[in-house]
């Protein structure tokens, strides 16, 4: 699997207001943005990610996934300090 599959599979699957994806090999990094995370734990927004993604981790296409999920508020503020 390359970024623009595991992007567009999280595109189709959670419509987020906005997805980064970066990584290579099986490795990825994902940066997810939306409204509906407010109030989400840290896990569940991580859960949420994940599930589009489980089919492939268990068929081990994609080996680790780190995940960084954000409200457009805390996006705004935090986007700053990222490298995307």
């Amino acid at each position: 699997m390359d970024i623009t599959q595991v992007k567009k599979l999280l595109d189709d699957a959670l419509q987020l207001e906005e997805i980064h994806v970066k990584g290579e090999g099986s490795h990825y990094e994902v940066v997810a943005v939306d409204a509906s995370f407010e109030g989400m734990s840290r896990v569940k927004k991580q859960q949420l990610i994940y599930a589009p993604l489980m089919e492939y981790i268990q068929r081990n296409d994609i080996h680790a996934v780190s995940i960084k999920a954000f409200t457009p508020e805390e996006w705004q503020r935090d986007k700053k300090l990222m490298s995307l």
